[in-house]
């Protein structure tokens, strides 16, 4: 596999979740949502860097959390900008030069499991842009700024978009300086590789890969660590007996 980087925006706002402050530093657990999602690419072989961007308020408690936790592969923690997209594209120019793909993903994701991310990447590496995606379960209409439904997507089409999304670095930073360059502000990094014209291809992700936006997904979050972790220990029961 090329060598990987990752960029990990954290400028995680509290406000949909109750939170003065960045929602990333509440505890999932036993450790901040942060915590959870750096170590999933600490522990990944695929990873070989890993770059958090912050704003400036933030980024002396992510220095912190990265020491305490010790994160060897953070590389960089580098300030962001106003927009999530400007953020990325300083993380991506802060990863070393030998780094030829790079994931972004949200701090704000900290469940996937390591043999679900390793996956995709396996599978990830056959194209020049990836996503995760899972199947969208409600129905989906589109409407107008008076309210009226202008139409109801095929729901069989339609994906709810996660991350981590993977892409040659070439190319990630070609459509960042093209959008630049165009005052073009897209809604994930897919985006600005589908506005160039590029294609970016689905691979499956997990409906456990959920983003911490609302206290109900703390909830769900710490649900789904206990259910794993009872897993464990009576696999690890059943083998002793």
């Amino acid at each position: 596999m090329a060598s990987l980087g990752v960029v990990i925006p954290a400028a995680g706002q509290g406000k949909r979740m109750g939170a003065s402050g960045n929602k990333l530093f509440l505890m999932l657990a036993d450790r901040p949502i942060l915590a959870h999602s750096l170590k999933l690419f600490e522990d990944s072989s695929n990873v070989s860097e890993i770059v958090v961007v912050g704003s400036a308020e933030d980024l002396p408690k992510i220095k912190e959390l990265v020491s305490k936790y010790q994160f060897t592969k953070v590389s960089h923690v580098t300030l962001g900008g106003k927009e999530r997209q400007e953020s990325v594209y300083a993380g991506v120019r802060a990863l070393s030069p030998a780094i030829q793909r790079v994931a972004v993903h949200d701090g704000a994701r900290p469940l996937l499991t390591l043999d679900q991310l390793n996956r995709f990447f396996t599978e990830a590496e056959k194209y020049r842009a990836a996503i995760m995606v899972v199947p969208v379960k409600d129905t989906i209409k589109r409407v107008d700024e008076e309210g009226q439904v202008l139409e109801t997507p095929p729901r069989e089409s339609l994906r709810a978009v996660q991350t981590p999304q993977v892409f040659e670095r070439e190319l990630l930073e070609l459509a960042h300086r093209r959008c630049i360059d165009e005052g073009f502000l897209g809604t994930d990094d897919a985006s600005l590789v589908e506005w160039l014209g590029e294609p970016v291809h689905v691979l499956e992700g997990s409906l456990e890969n959920i983003k911490m936006t609302t206290p109900e997904d703390l909830w769900l979050a710490e649900s789904i660590l206990k259910k794993r972790s009872d897993r464990v220990r009576s696999k690890i029961g059943s083998e002793k007996n």
